[in-house]
Order: structure tokens, then C-alpha cells, then sequence
């Protein structure tokens, strides 16, 4: 068991039953737990496989390689329209962890094959991005801001994408890429420091909240 991740539950408010049941689990596995982009990950070989988390709707066990399983039982969801490789299971309540904890070792057990086989995704086979039209529309009015967003990497790209992607209303789009814009002016990233404090760079790790309680 990992000391960060003993911190990380410790400070949950939401979802730890379910967590914390999905954490014996991949730990009766025998997988390494480590912590990782603020959640705990799971490794094998120092290999990142899984990764759970906790959402407003629901918490999640992310299979990273997902797409190269069987799935018997049609658990995994793709975690959004440009996700490659990751699918995830989601949970509601603790009682279908437990539940499902004899299917879920076996898709561990299947995960961990699938890592030792060295497989990986064919980066020819990747799919083109497709732009949300409320973005298209804003990159066609103003060139500098088009620039901008396509000298991001291709991840950043992707990220600011799903998020603007994610909102029903067209209006919620547009206003979120209007919230973003001075961003990715500056070619960060939805995650980047933009304060200059943080010890992670170029990740945030909420040092910005110091300038907060300064002023």
C-alpha cells in the first residue's frame, strides 16, 4: 500500500466505500499501487494498467489498455468519443463492487496478460479529431486563436476538445472554449501552471491557491 494513496483516502468525501473496495481488490492481485495524475494507479512490471477514481456521477476503474479486452461480460465503456485504449467500468453503490469482484479479478488477471505481451495501439490506426462546430466557428473568425490551438500538442488538443465536447447545449460549448481561450493564447494545456509556483510543472499542483490567500 502506498503512503500518498492512504492520503488520498483519507481526505475522500465522496465514493470511498466503493474506492476503497476496488483498491483490495487490485491489490489482492498482486499489482503495485502507486499515485499518480492526483489518483491511484496501479502498476505492473512499472507499467501503468489501472487507475480509479471518483466522478460527480459515478467512480470508475480505468482499464488503461482496455480496448484489447475481451470484455465477456460487456462492463467497459469507452471514457469518451476520442478515447483510444482506456475503457472503464463505472459504480454507483459499494454493493456492486463486491458484486462483481470475482469478474473484476478476471479482467485484472486479463489486463496483466495483455501487458505482458508488450501489445500496443498501431498509431496509424489513430483517429483523426474531429472539432466540436462551436470550436470550428471560433478558429474561423479569428486566425491568431486558430494558430494557437494548433500548435498544441496533440493530448492538449484532445483533452480541451472532450471537455468542450462534453456539454449538451451549444451555448455551454461556446462559452467554455471562450473561458479557455486565454489558455491556450498561451499554449497551455486544461491542466498547466499558469502561475509560475508549481513544483510539478508543467502541471498545476494547486499553488495557485497560495496567491489566493495572500491577496
Amino acid at each position: 500500500m502506498n503512503a500518498k494513496v492512504d492520503t488520498y483516502f483519507s481526505q475522500l468525501t465522496k465514493w470511498k466505500p466503493e474506492l476503497e473496495a476496488m483498491r483490495q481488490i487490485l491489490l489482492d492481485c498482486g499489482l503495485v499501487e502507486e499515485f499518480k495524475w492526483r489518483t491511484p494507479c496501479y502498476t505492473y512490471n512499472n507499467n501503468n494498467m489501472i487507475i480509479i477514481g471518483g466522478f460527480k456521477e459515478s467512480c470508475v476503474m480505468s482499464f488503461l489498455k482496455g480496448v484489447f479486452m475481451r470484455d465477456d461480460h460487456k462492463l467497459l465503456a469507452s471514457p469518451g468519443e476520442n478515447s483510444q485504449t482506456a475503457r472503464l467500468v463505472r459504480f454507483t453503490n459499494v454493493s456492486q463492487v463486491i458484486e462483481l469482484e470475482p469478474i473484476l479479478k478476471t479482467y485484472i488477471y486479463e489486463a496483466i496478460e495483455i501487458e505482458k505481451s508488450g501489445i500496443k495501439l498501431d498509431p496509424e490506426k489513430k483517429p483523426e479529431l474531429v472539432l466540436v462546430d462551436e470550436l470550428l466557428a471560433m478558429m474561423s473568425t479569428n486566425s491568431d486563436f486558430k494558430i494557437a490551438f494548433e500548435n498544441l500538442t496533440p493530448g492538449r488538443q484532445r483533452a480541451y476538445n472532450m471537455h468542450f465536447a462534453s456539454a449538451k447545449q451549444s451555448e455551454t460549448r461556446t462559452s467554455r472554449i471562450q473561458s479557455y481561450m486565454p489558455r491556450i493564447m498561451n499554449g497551455k494545456g486544461m491542466n498547466d501552471c499558469i502561475c509560475g509556483l508549481s513544483k510539478r510543472m508543467p502541471n498545476c499542483d494547486g499553488s495557485h491557491k497560495m496567491l489566493k490567500e495572500e491577496v
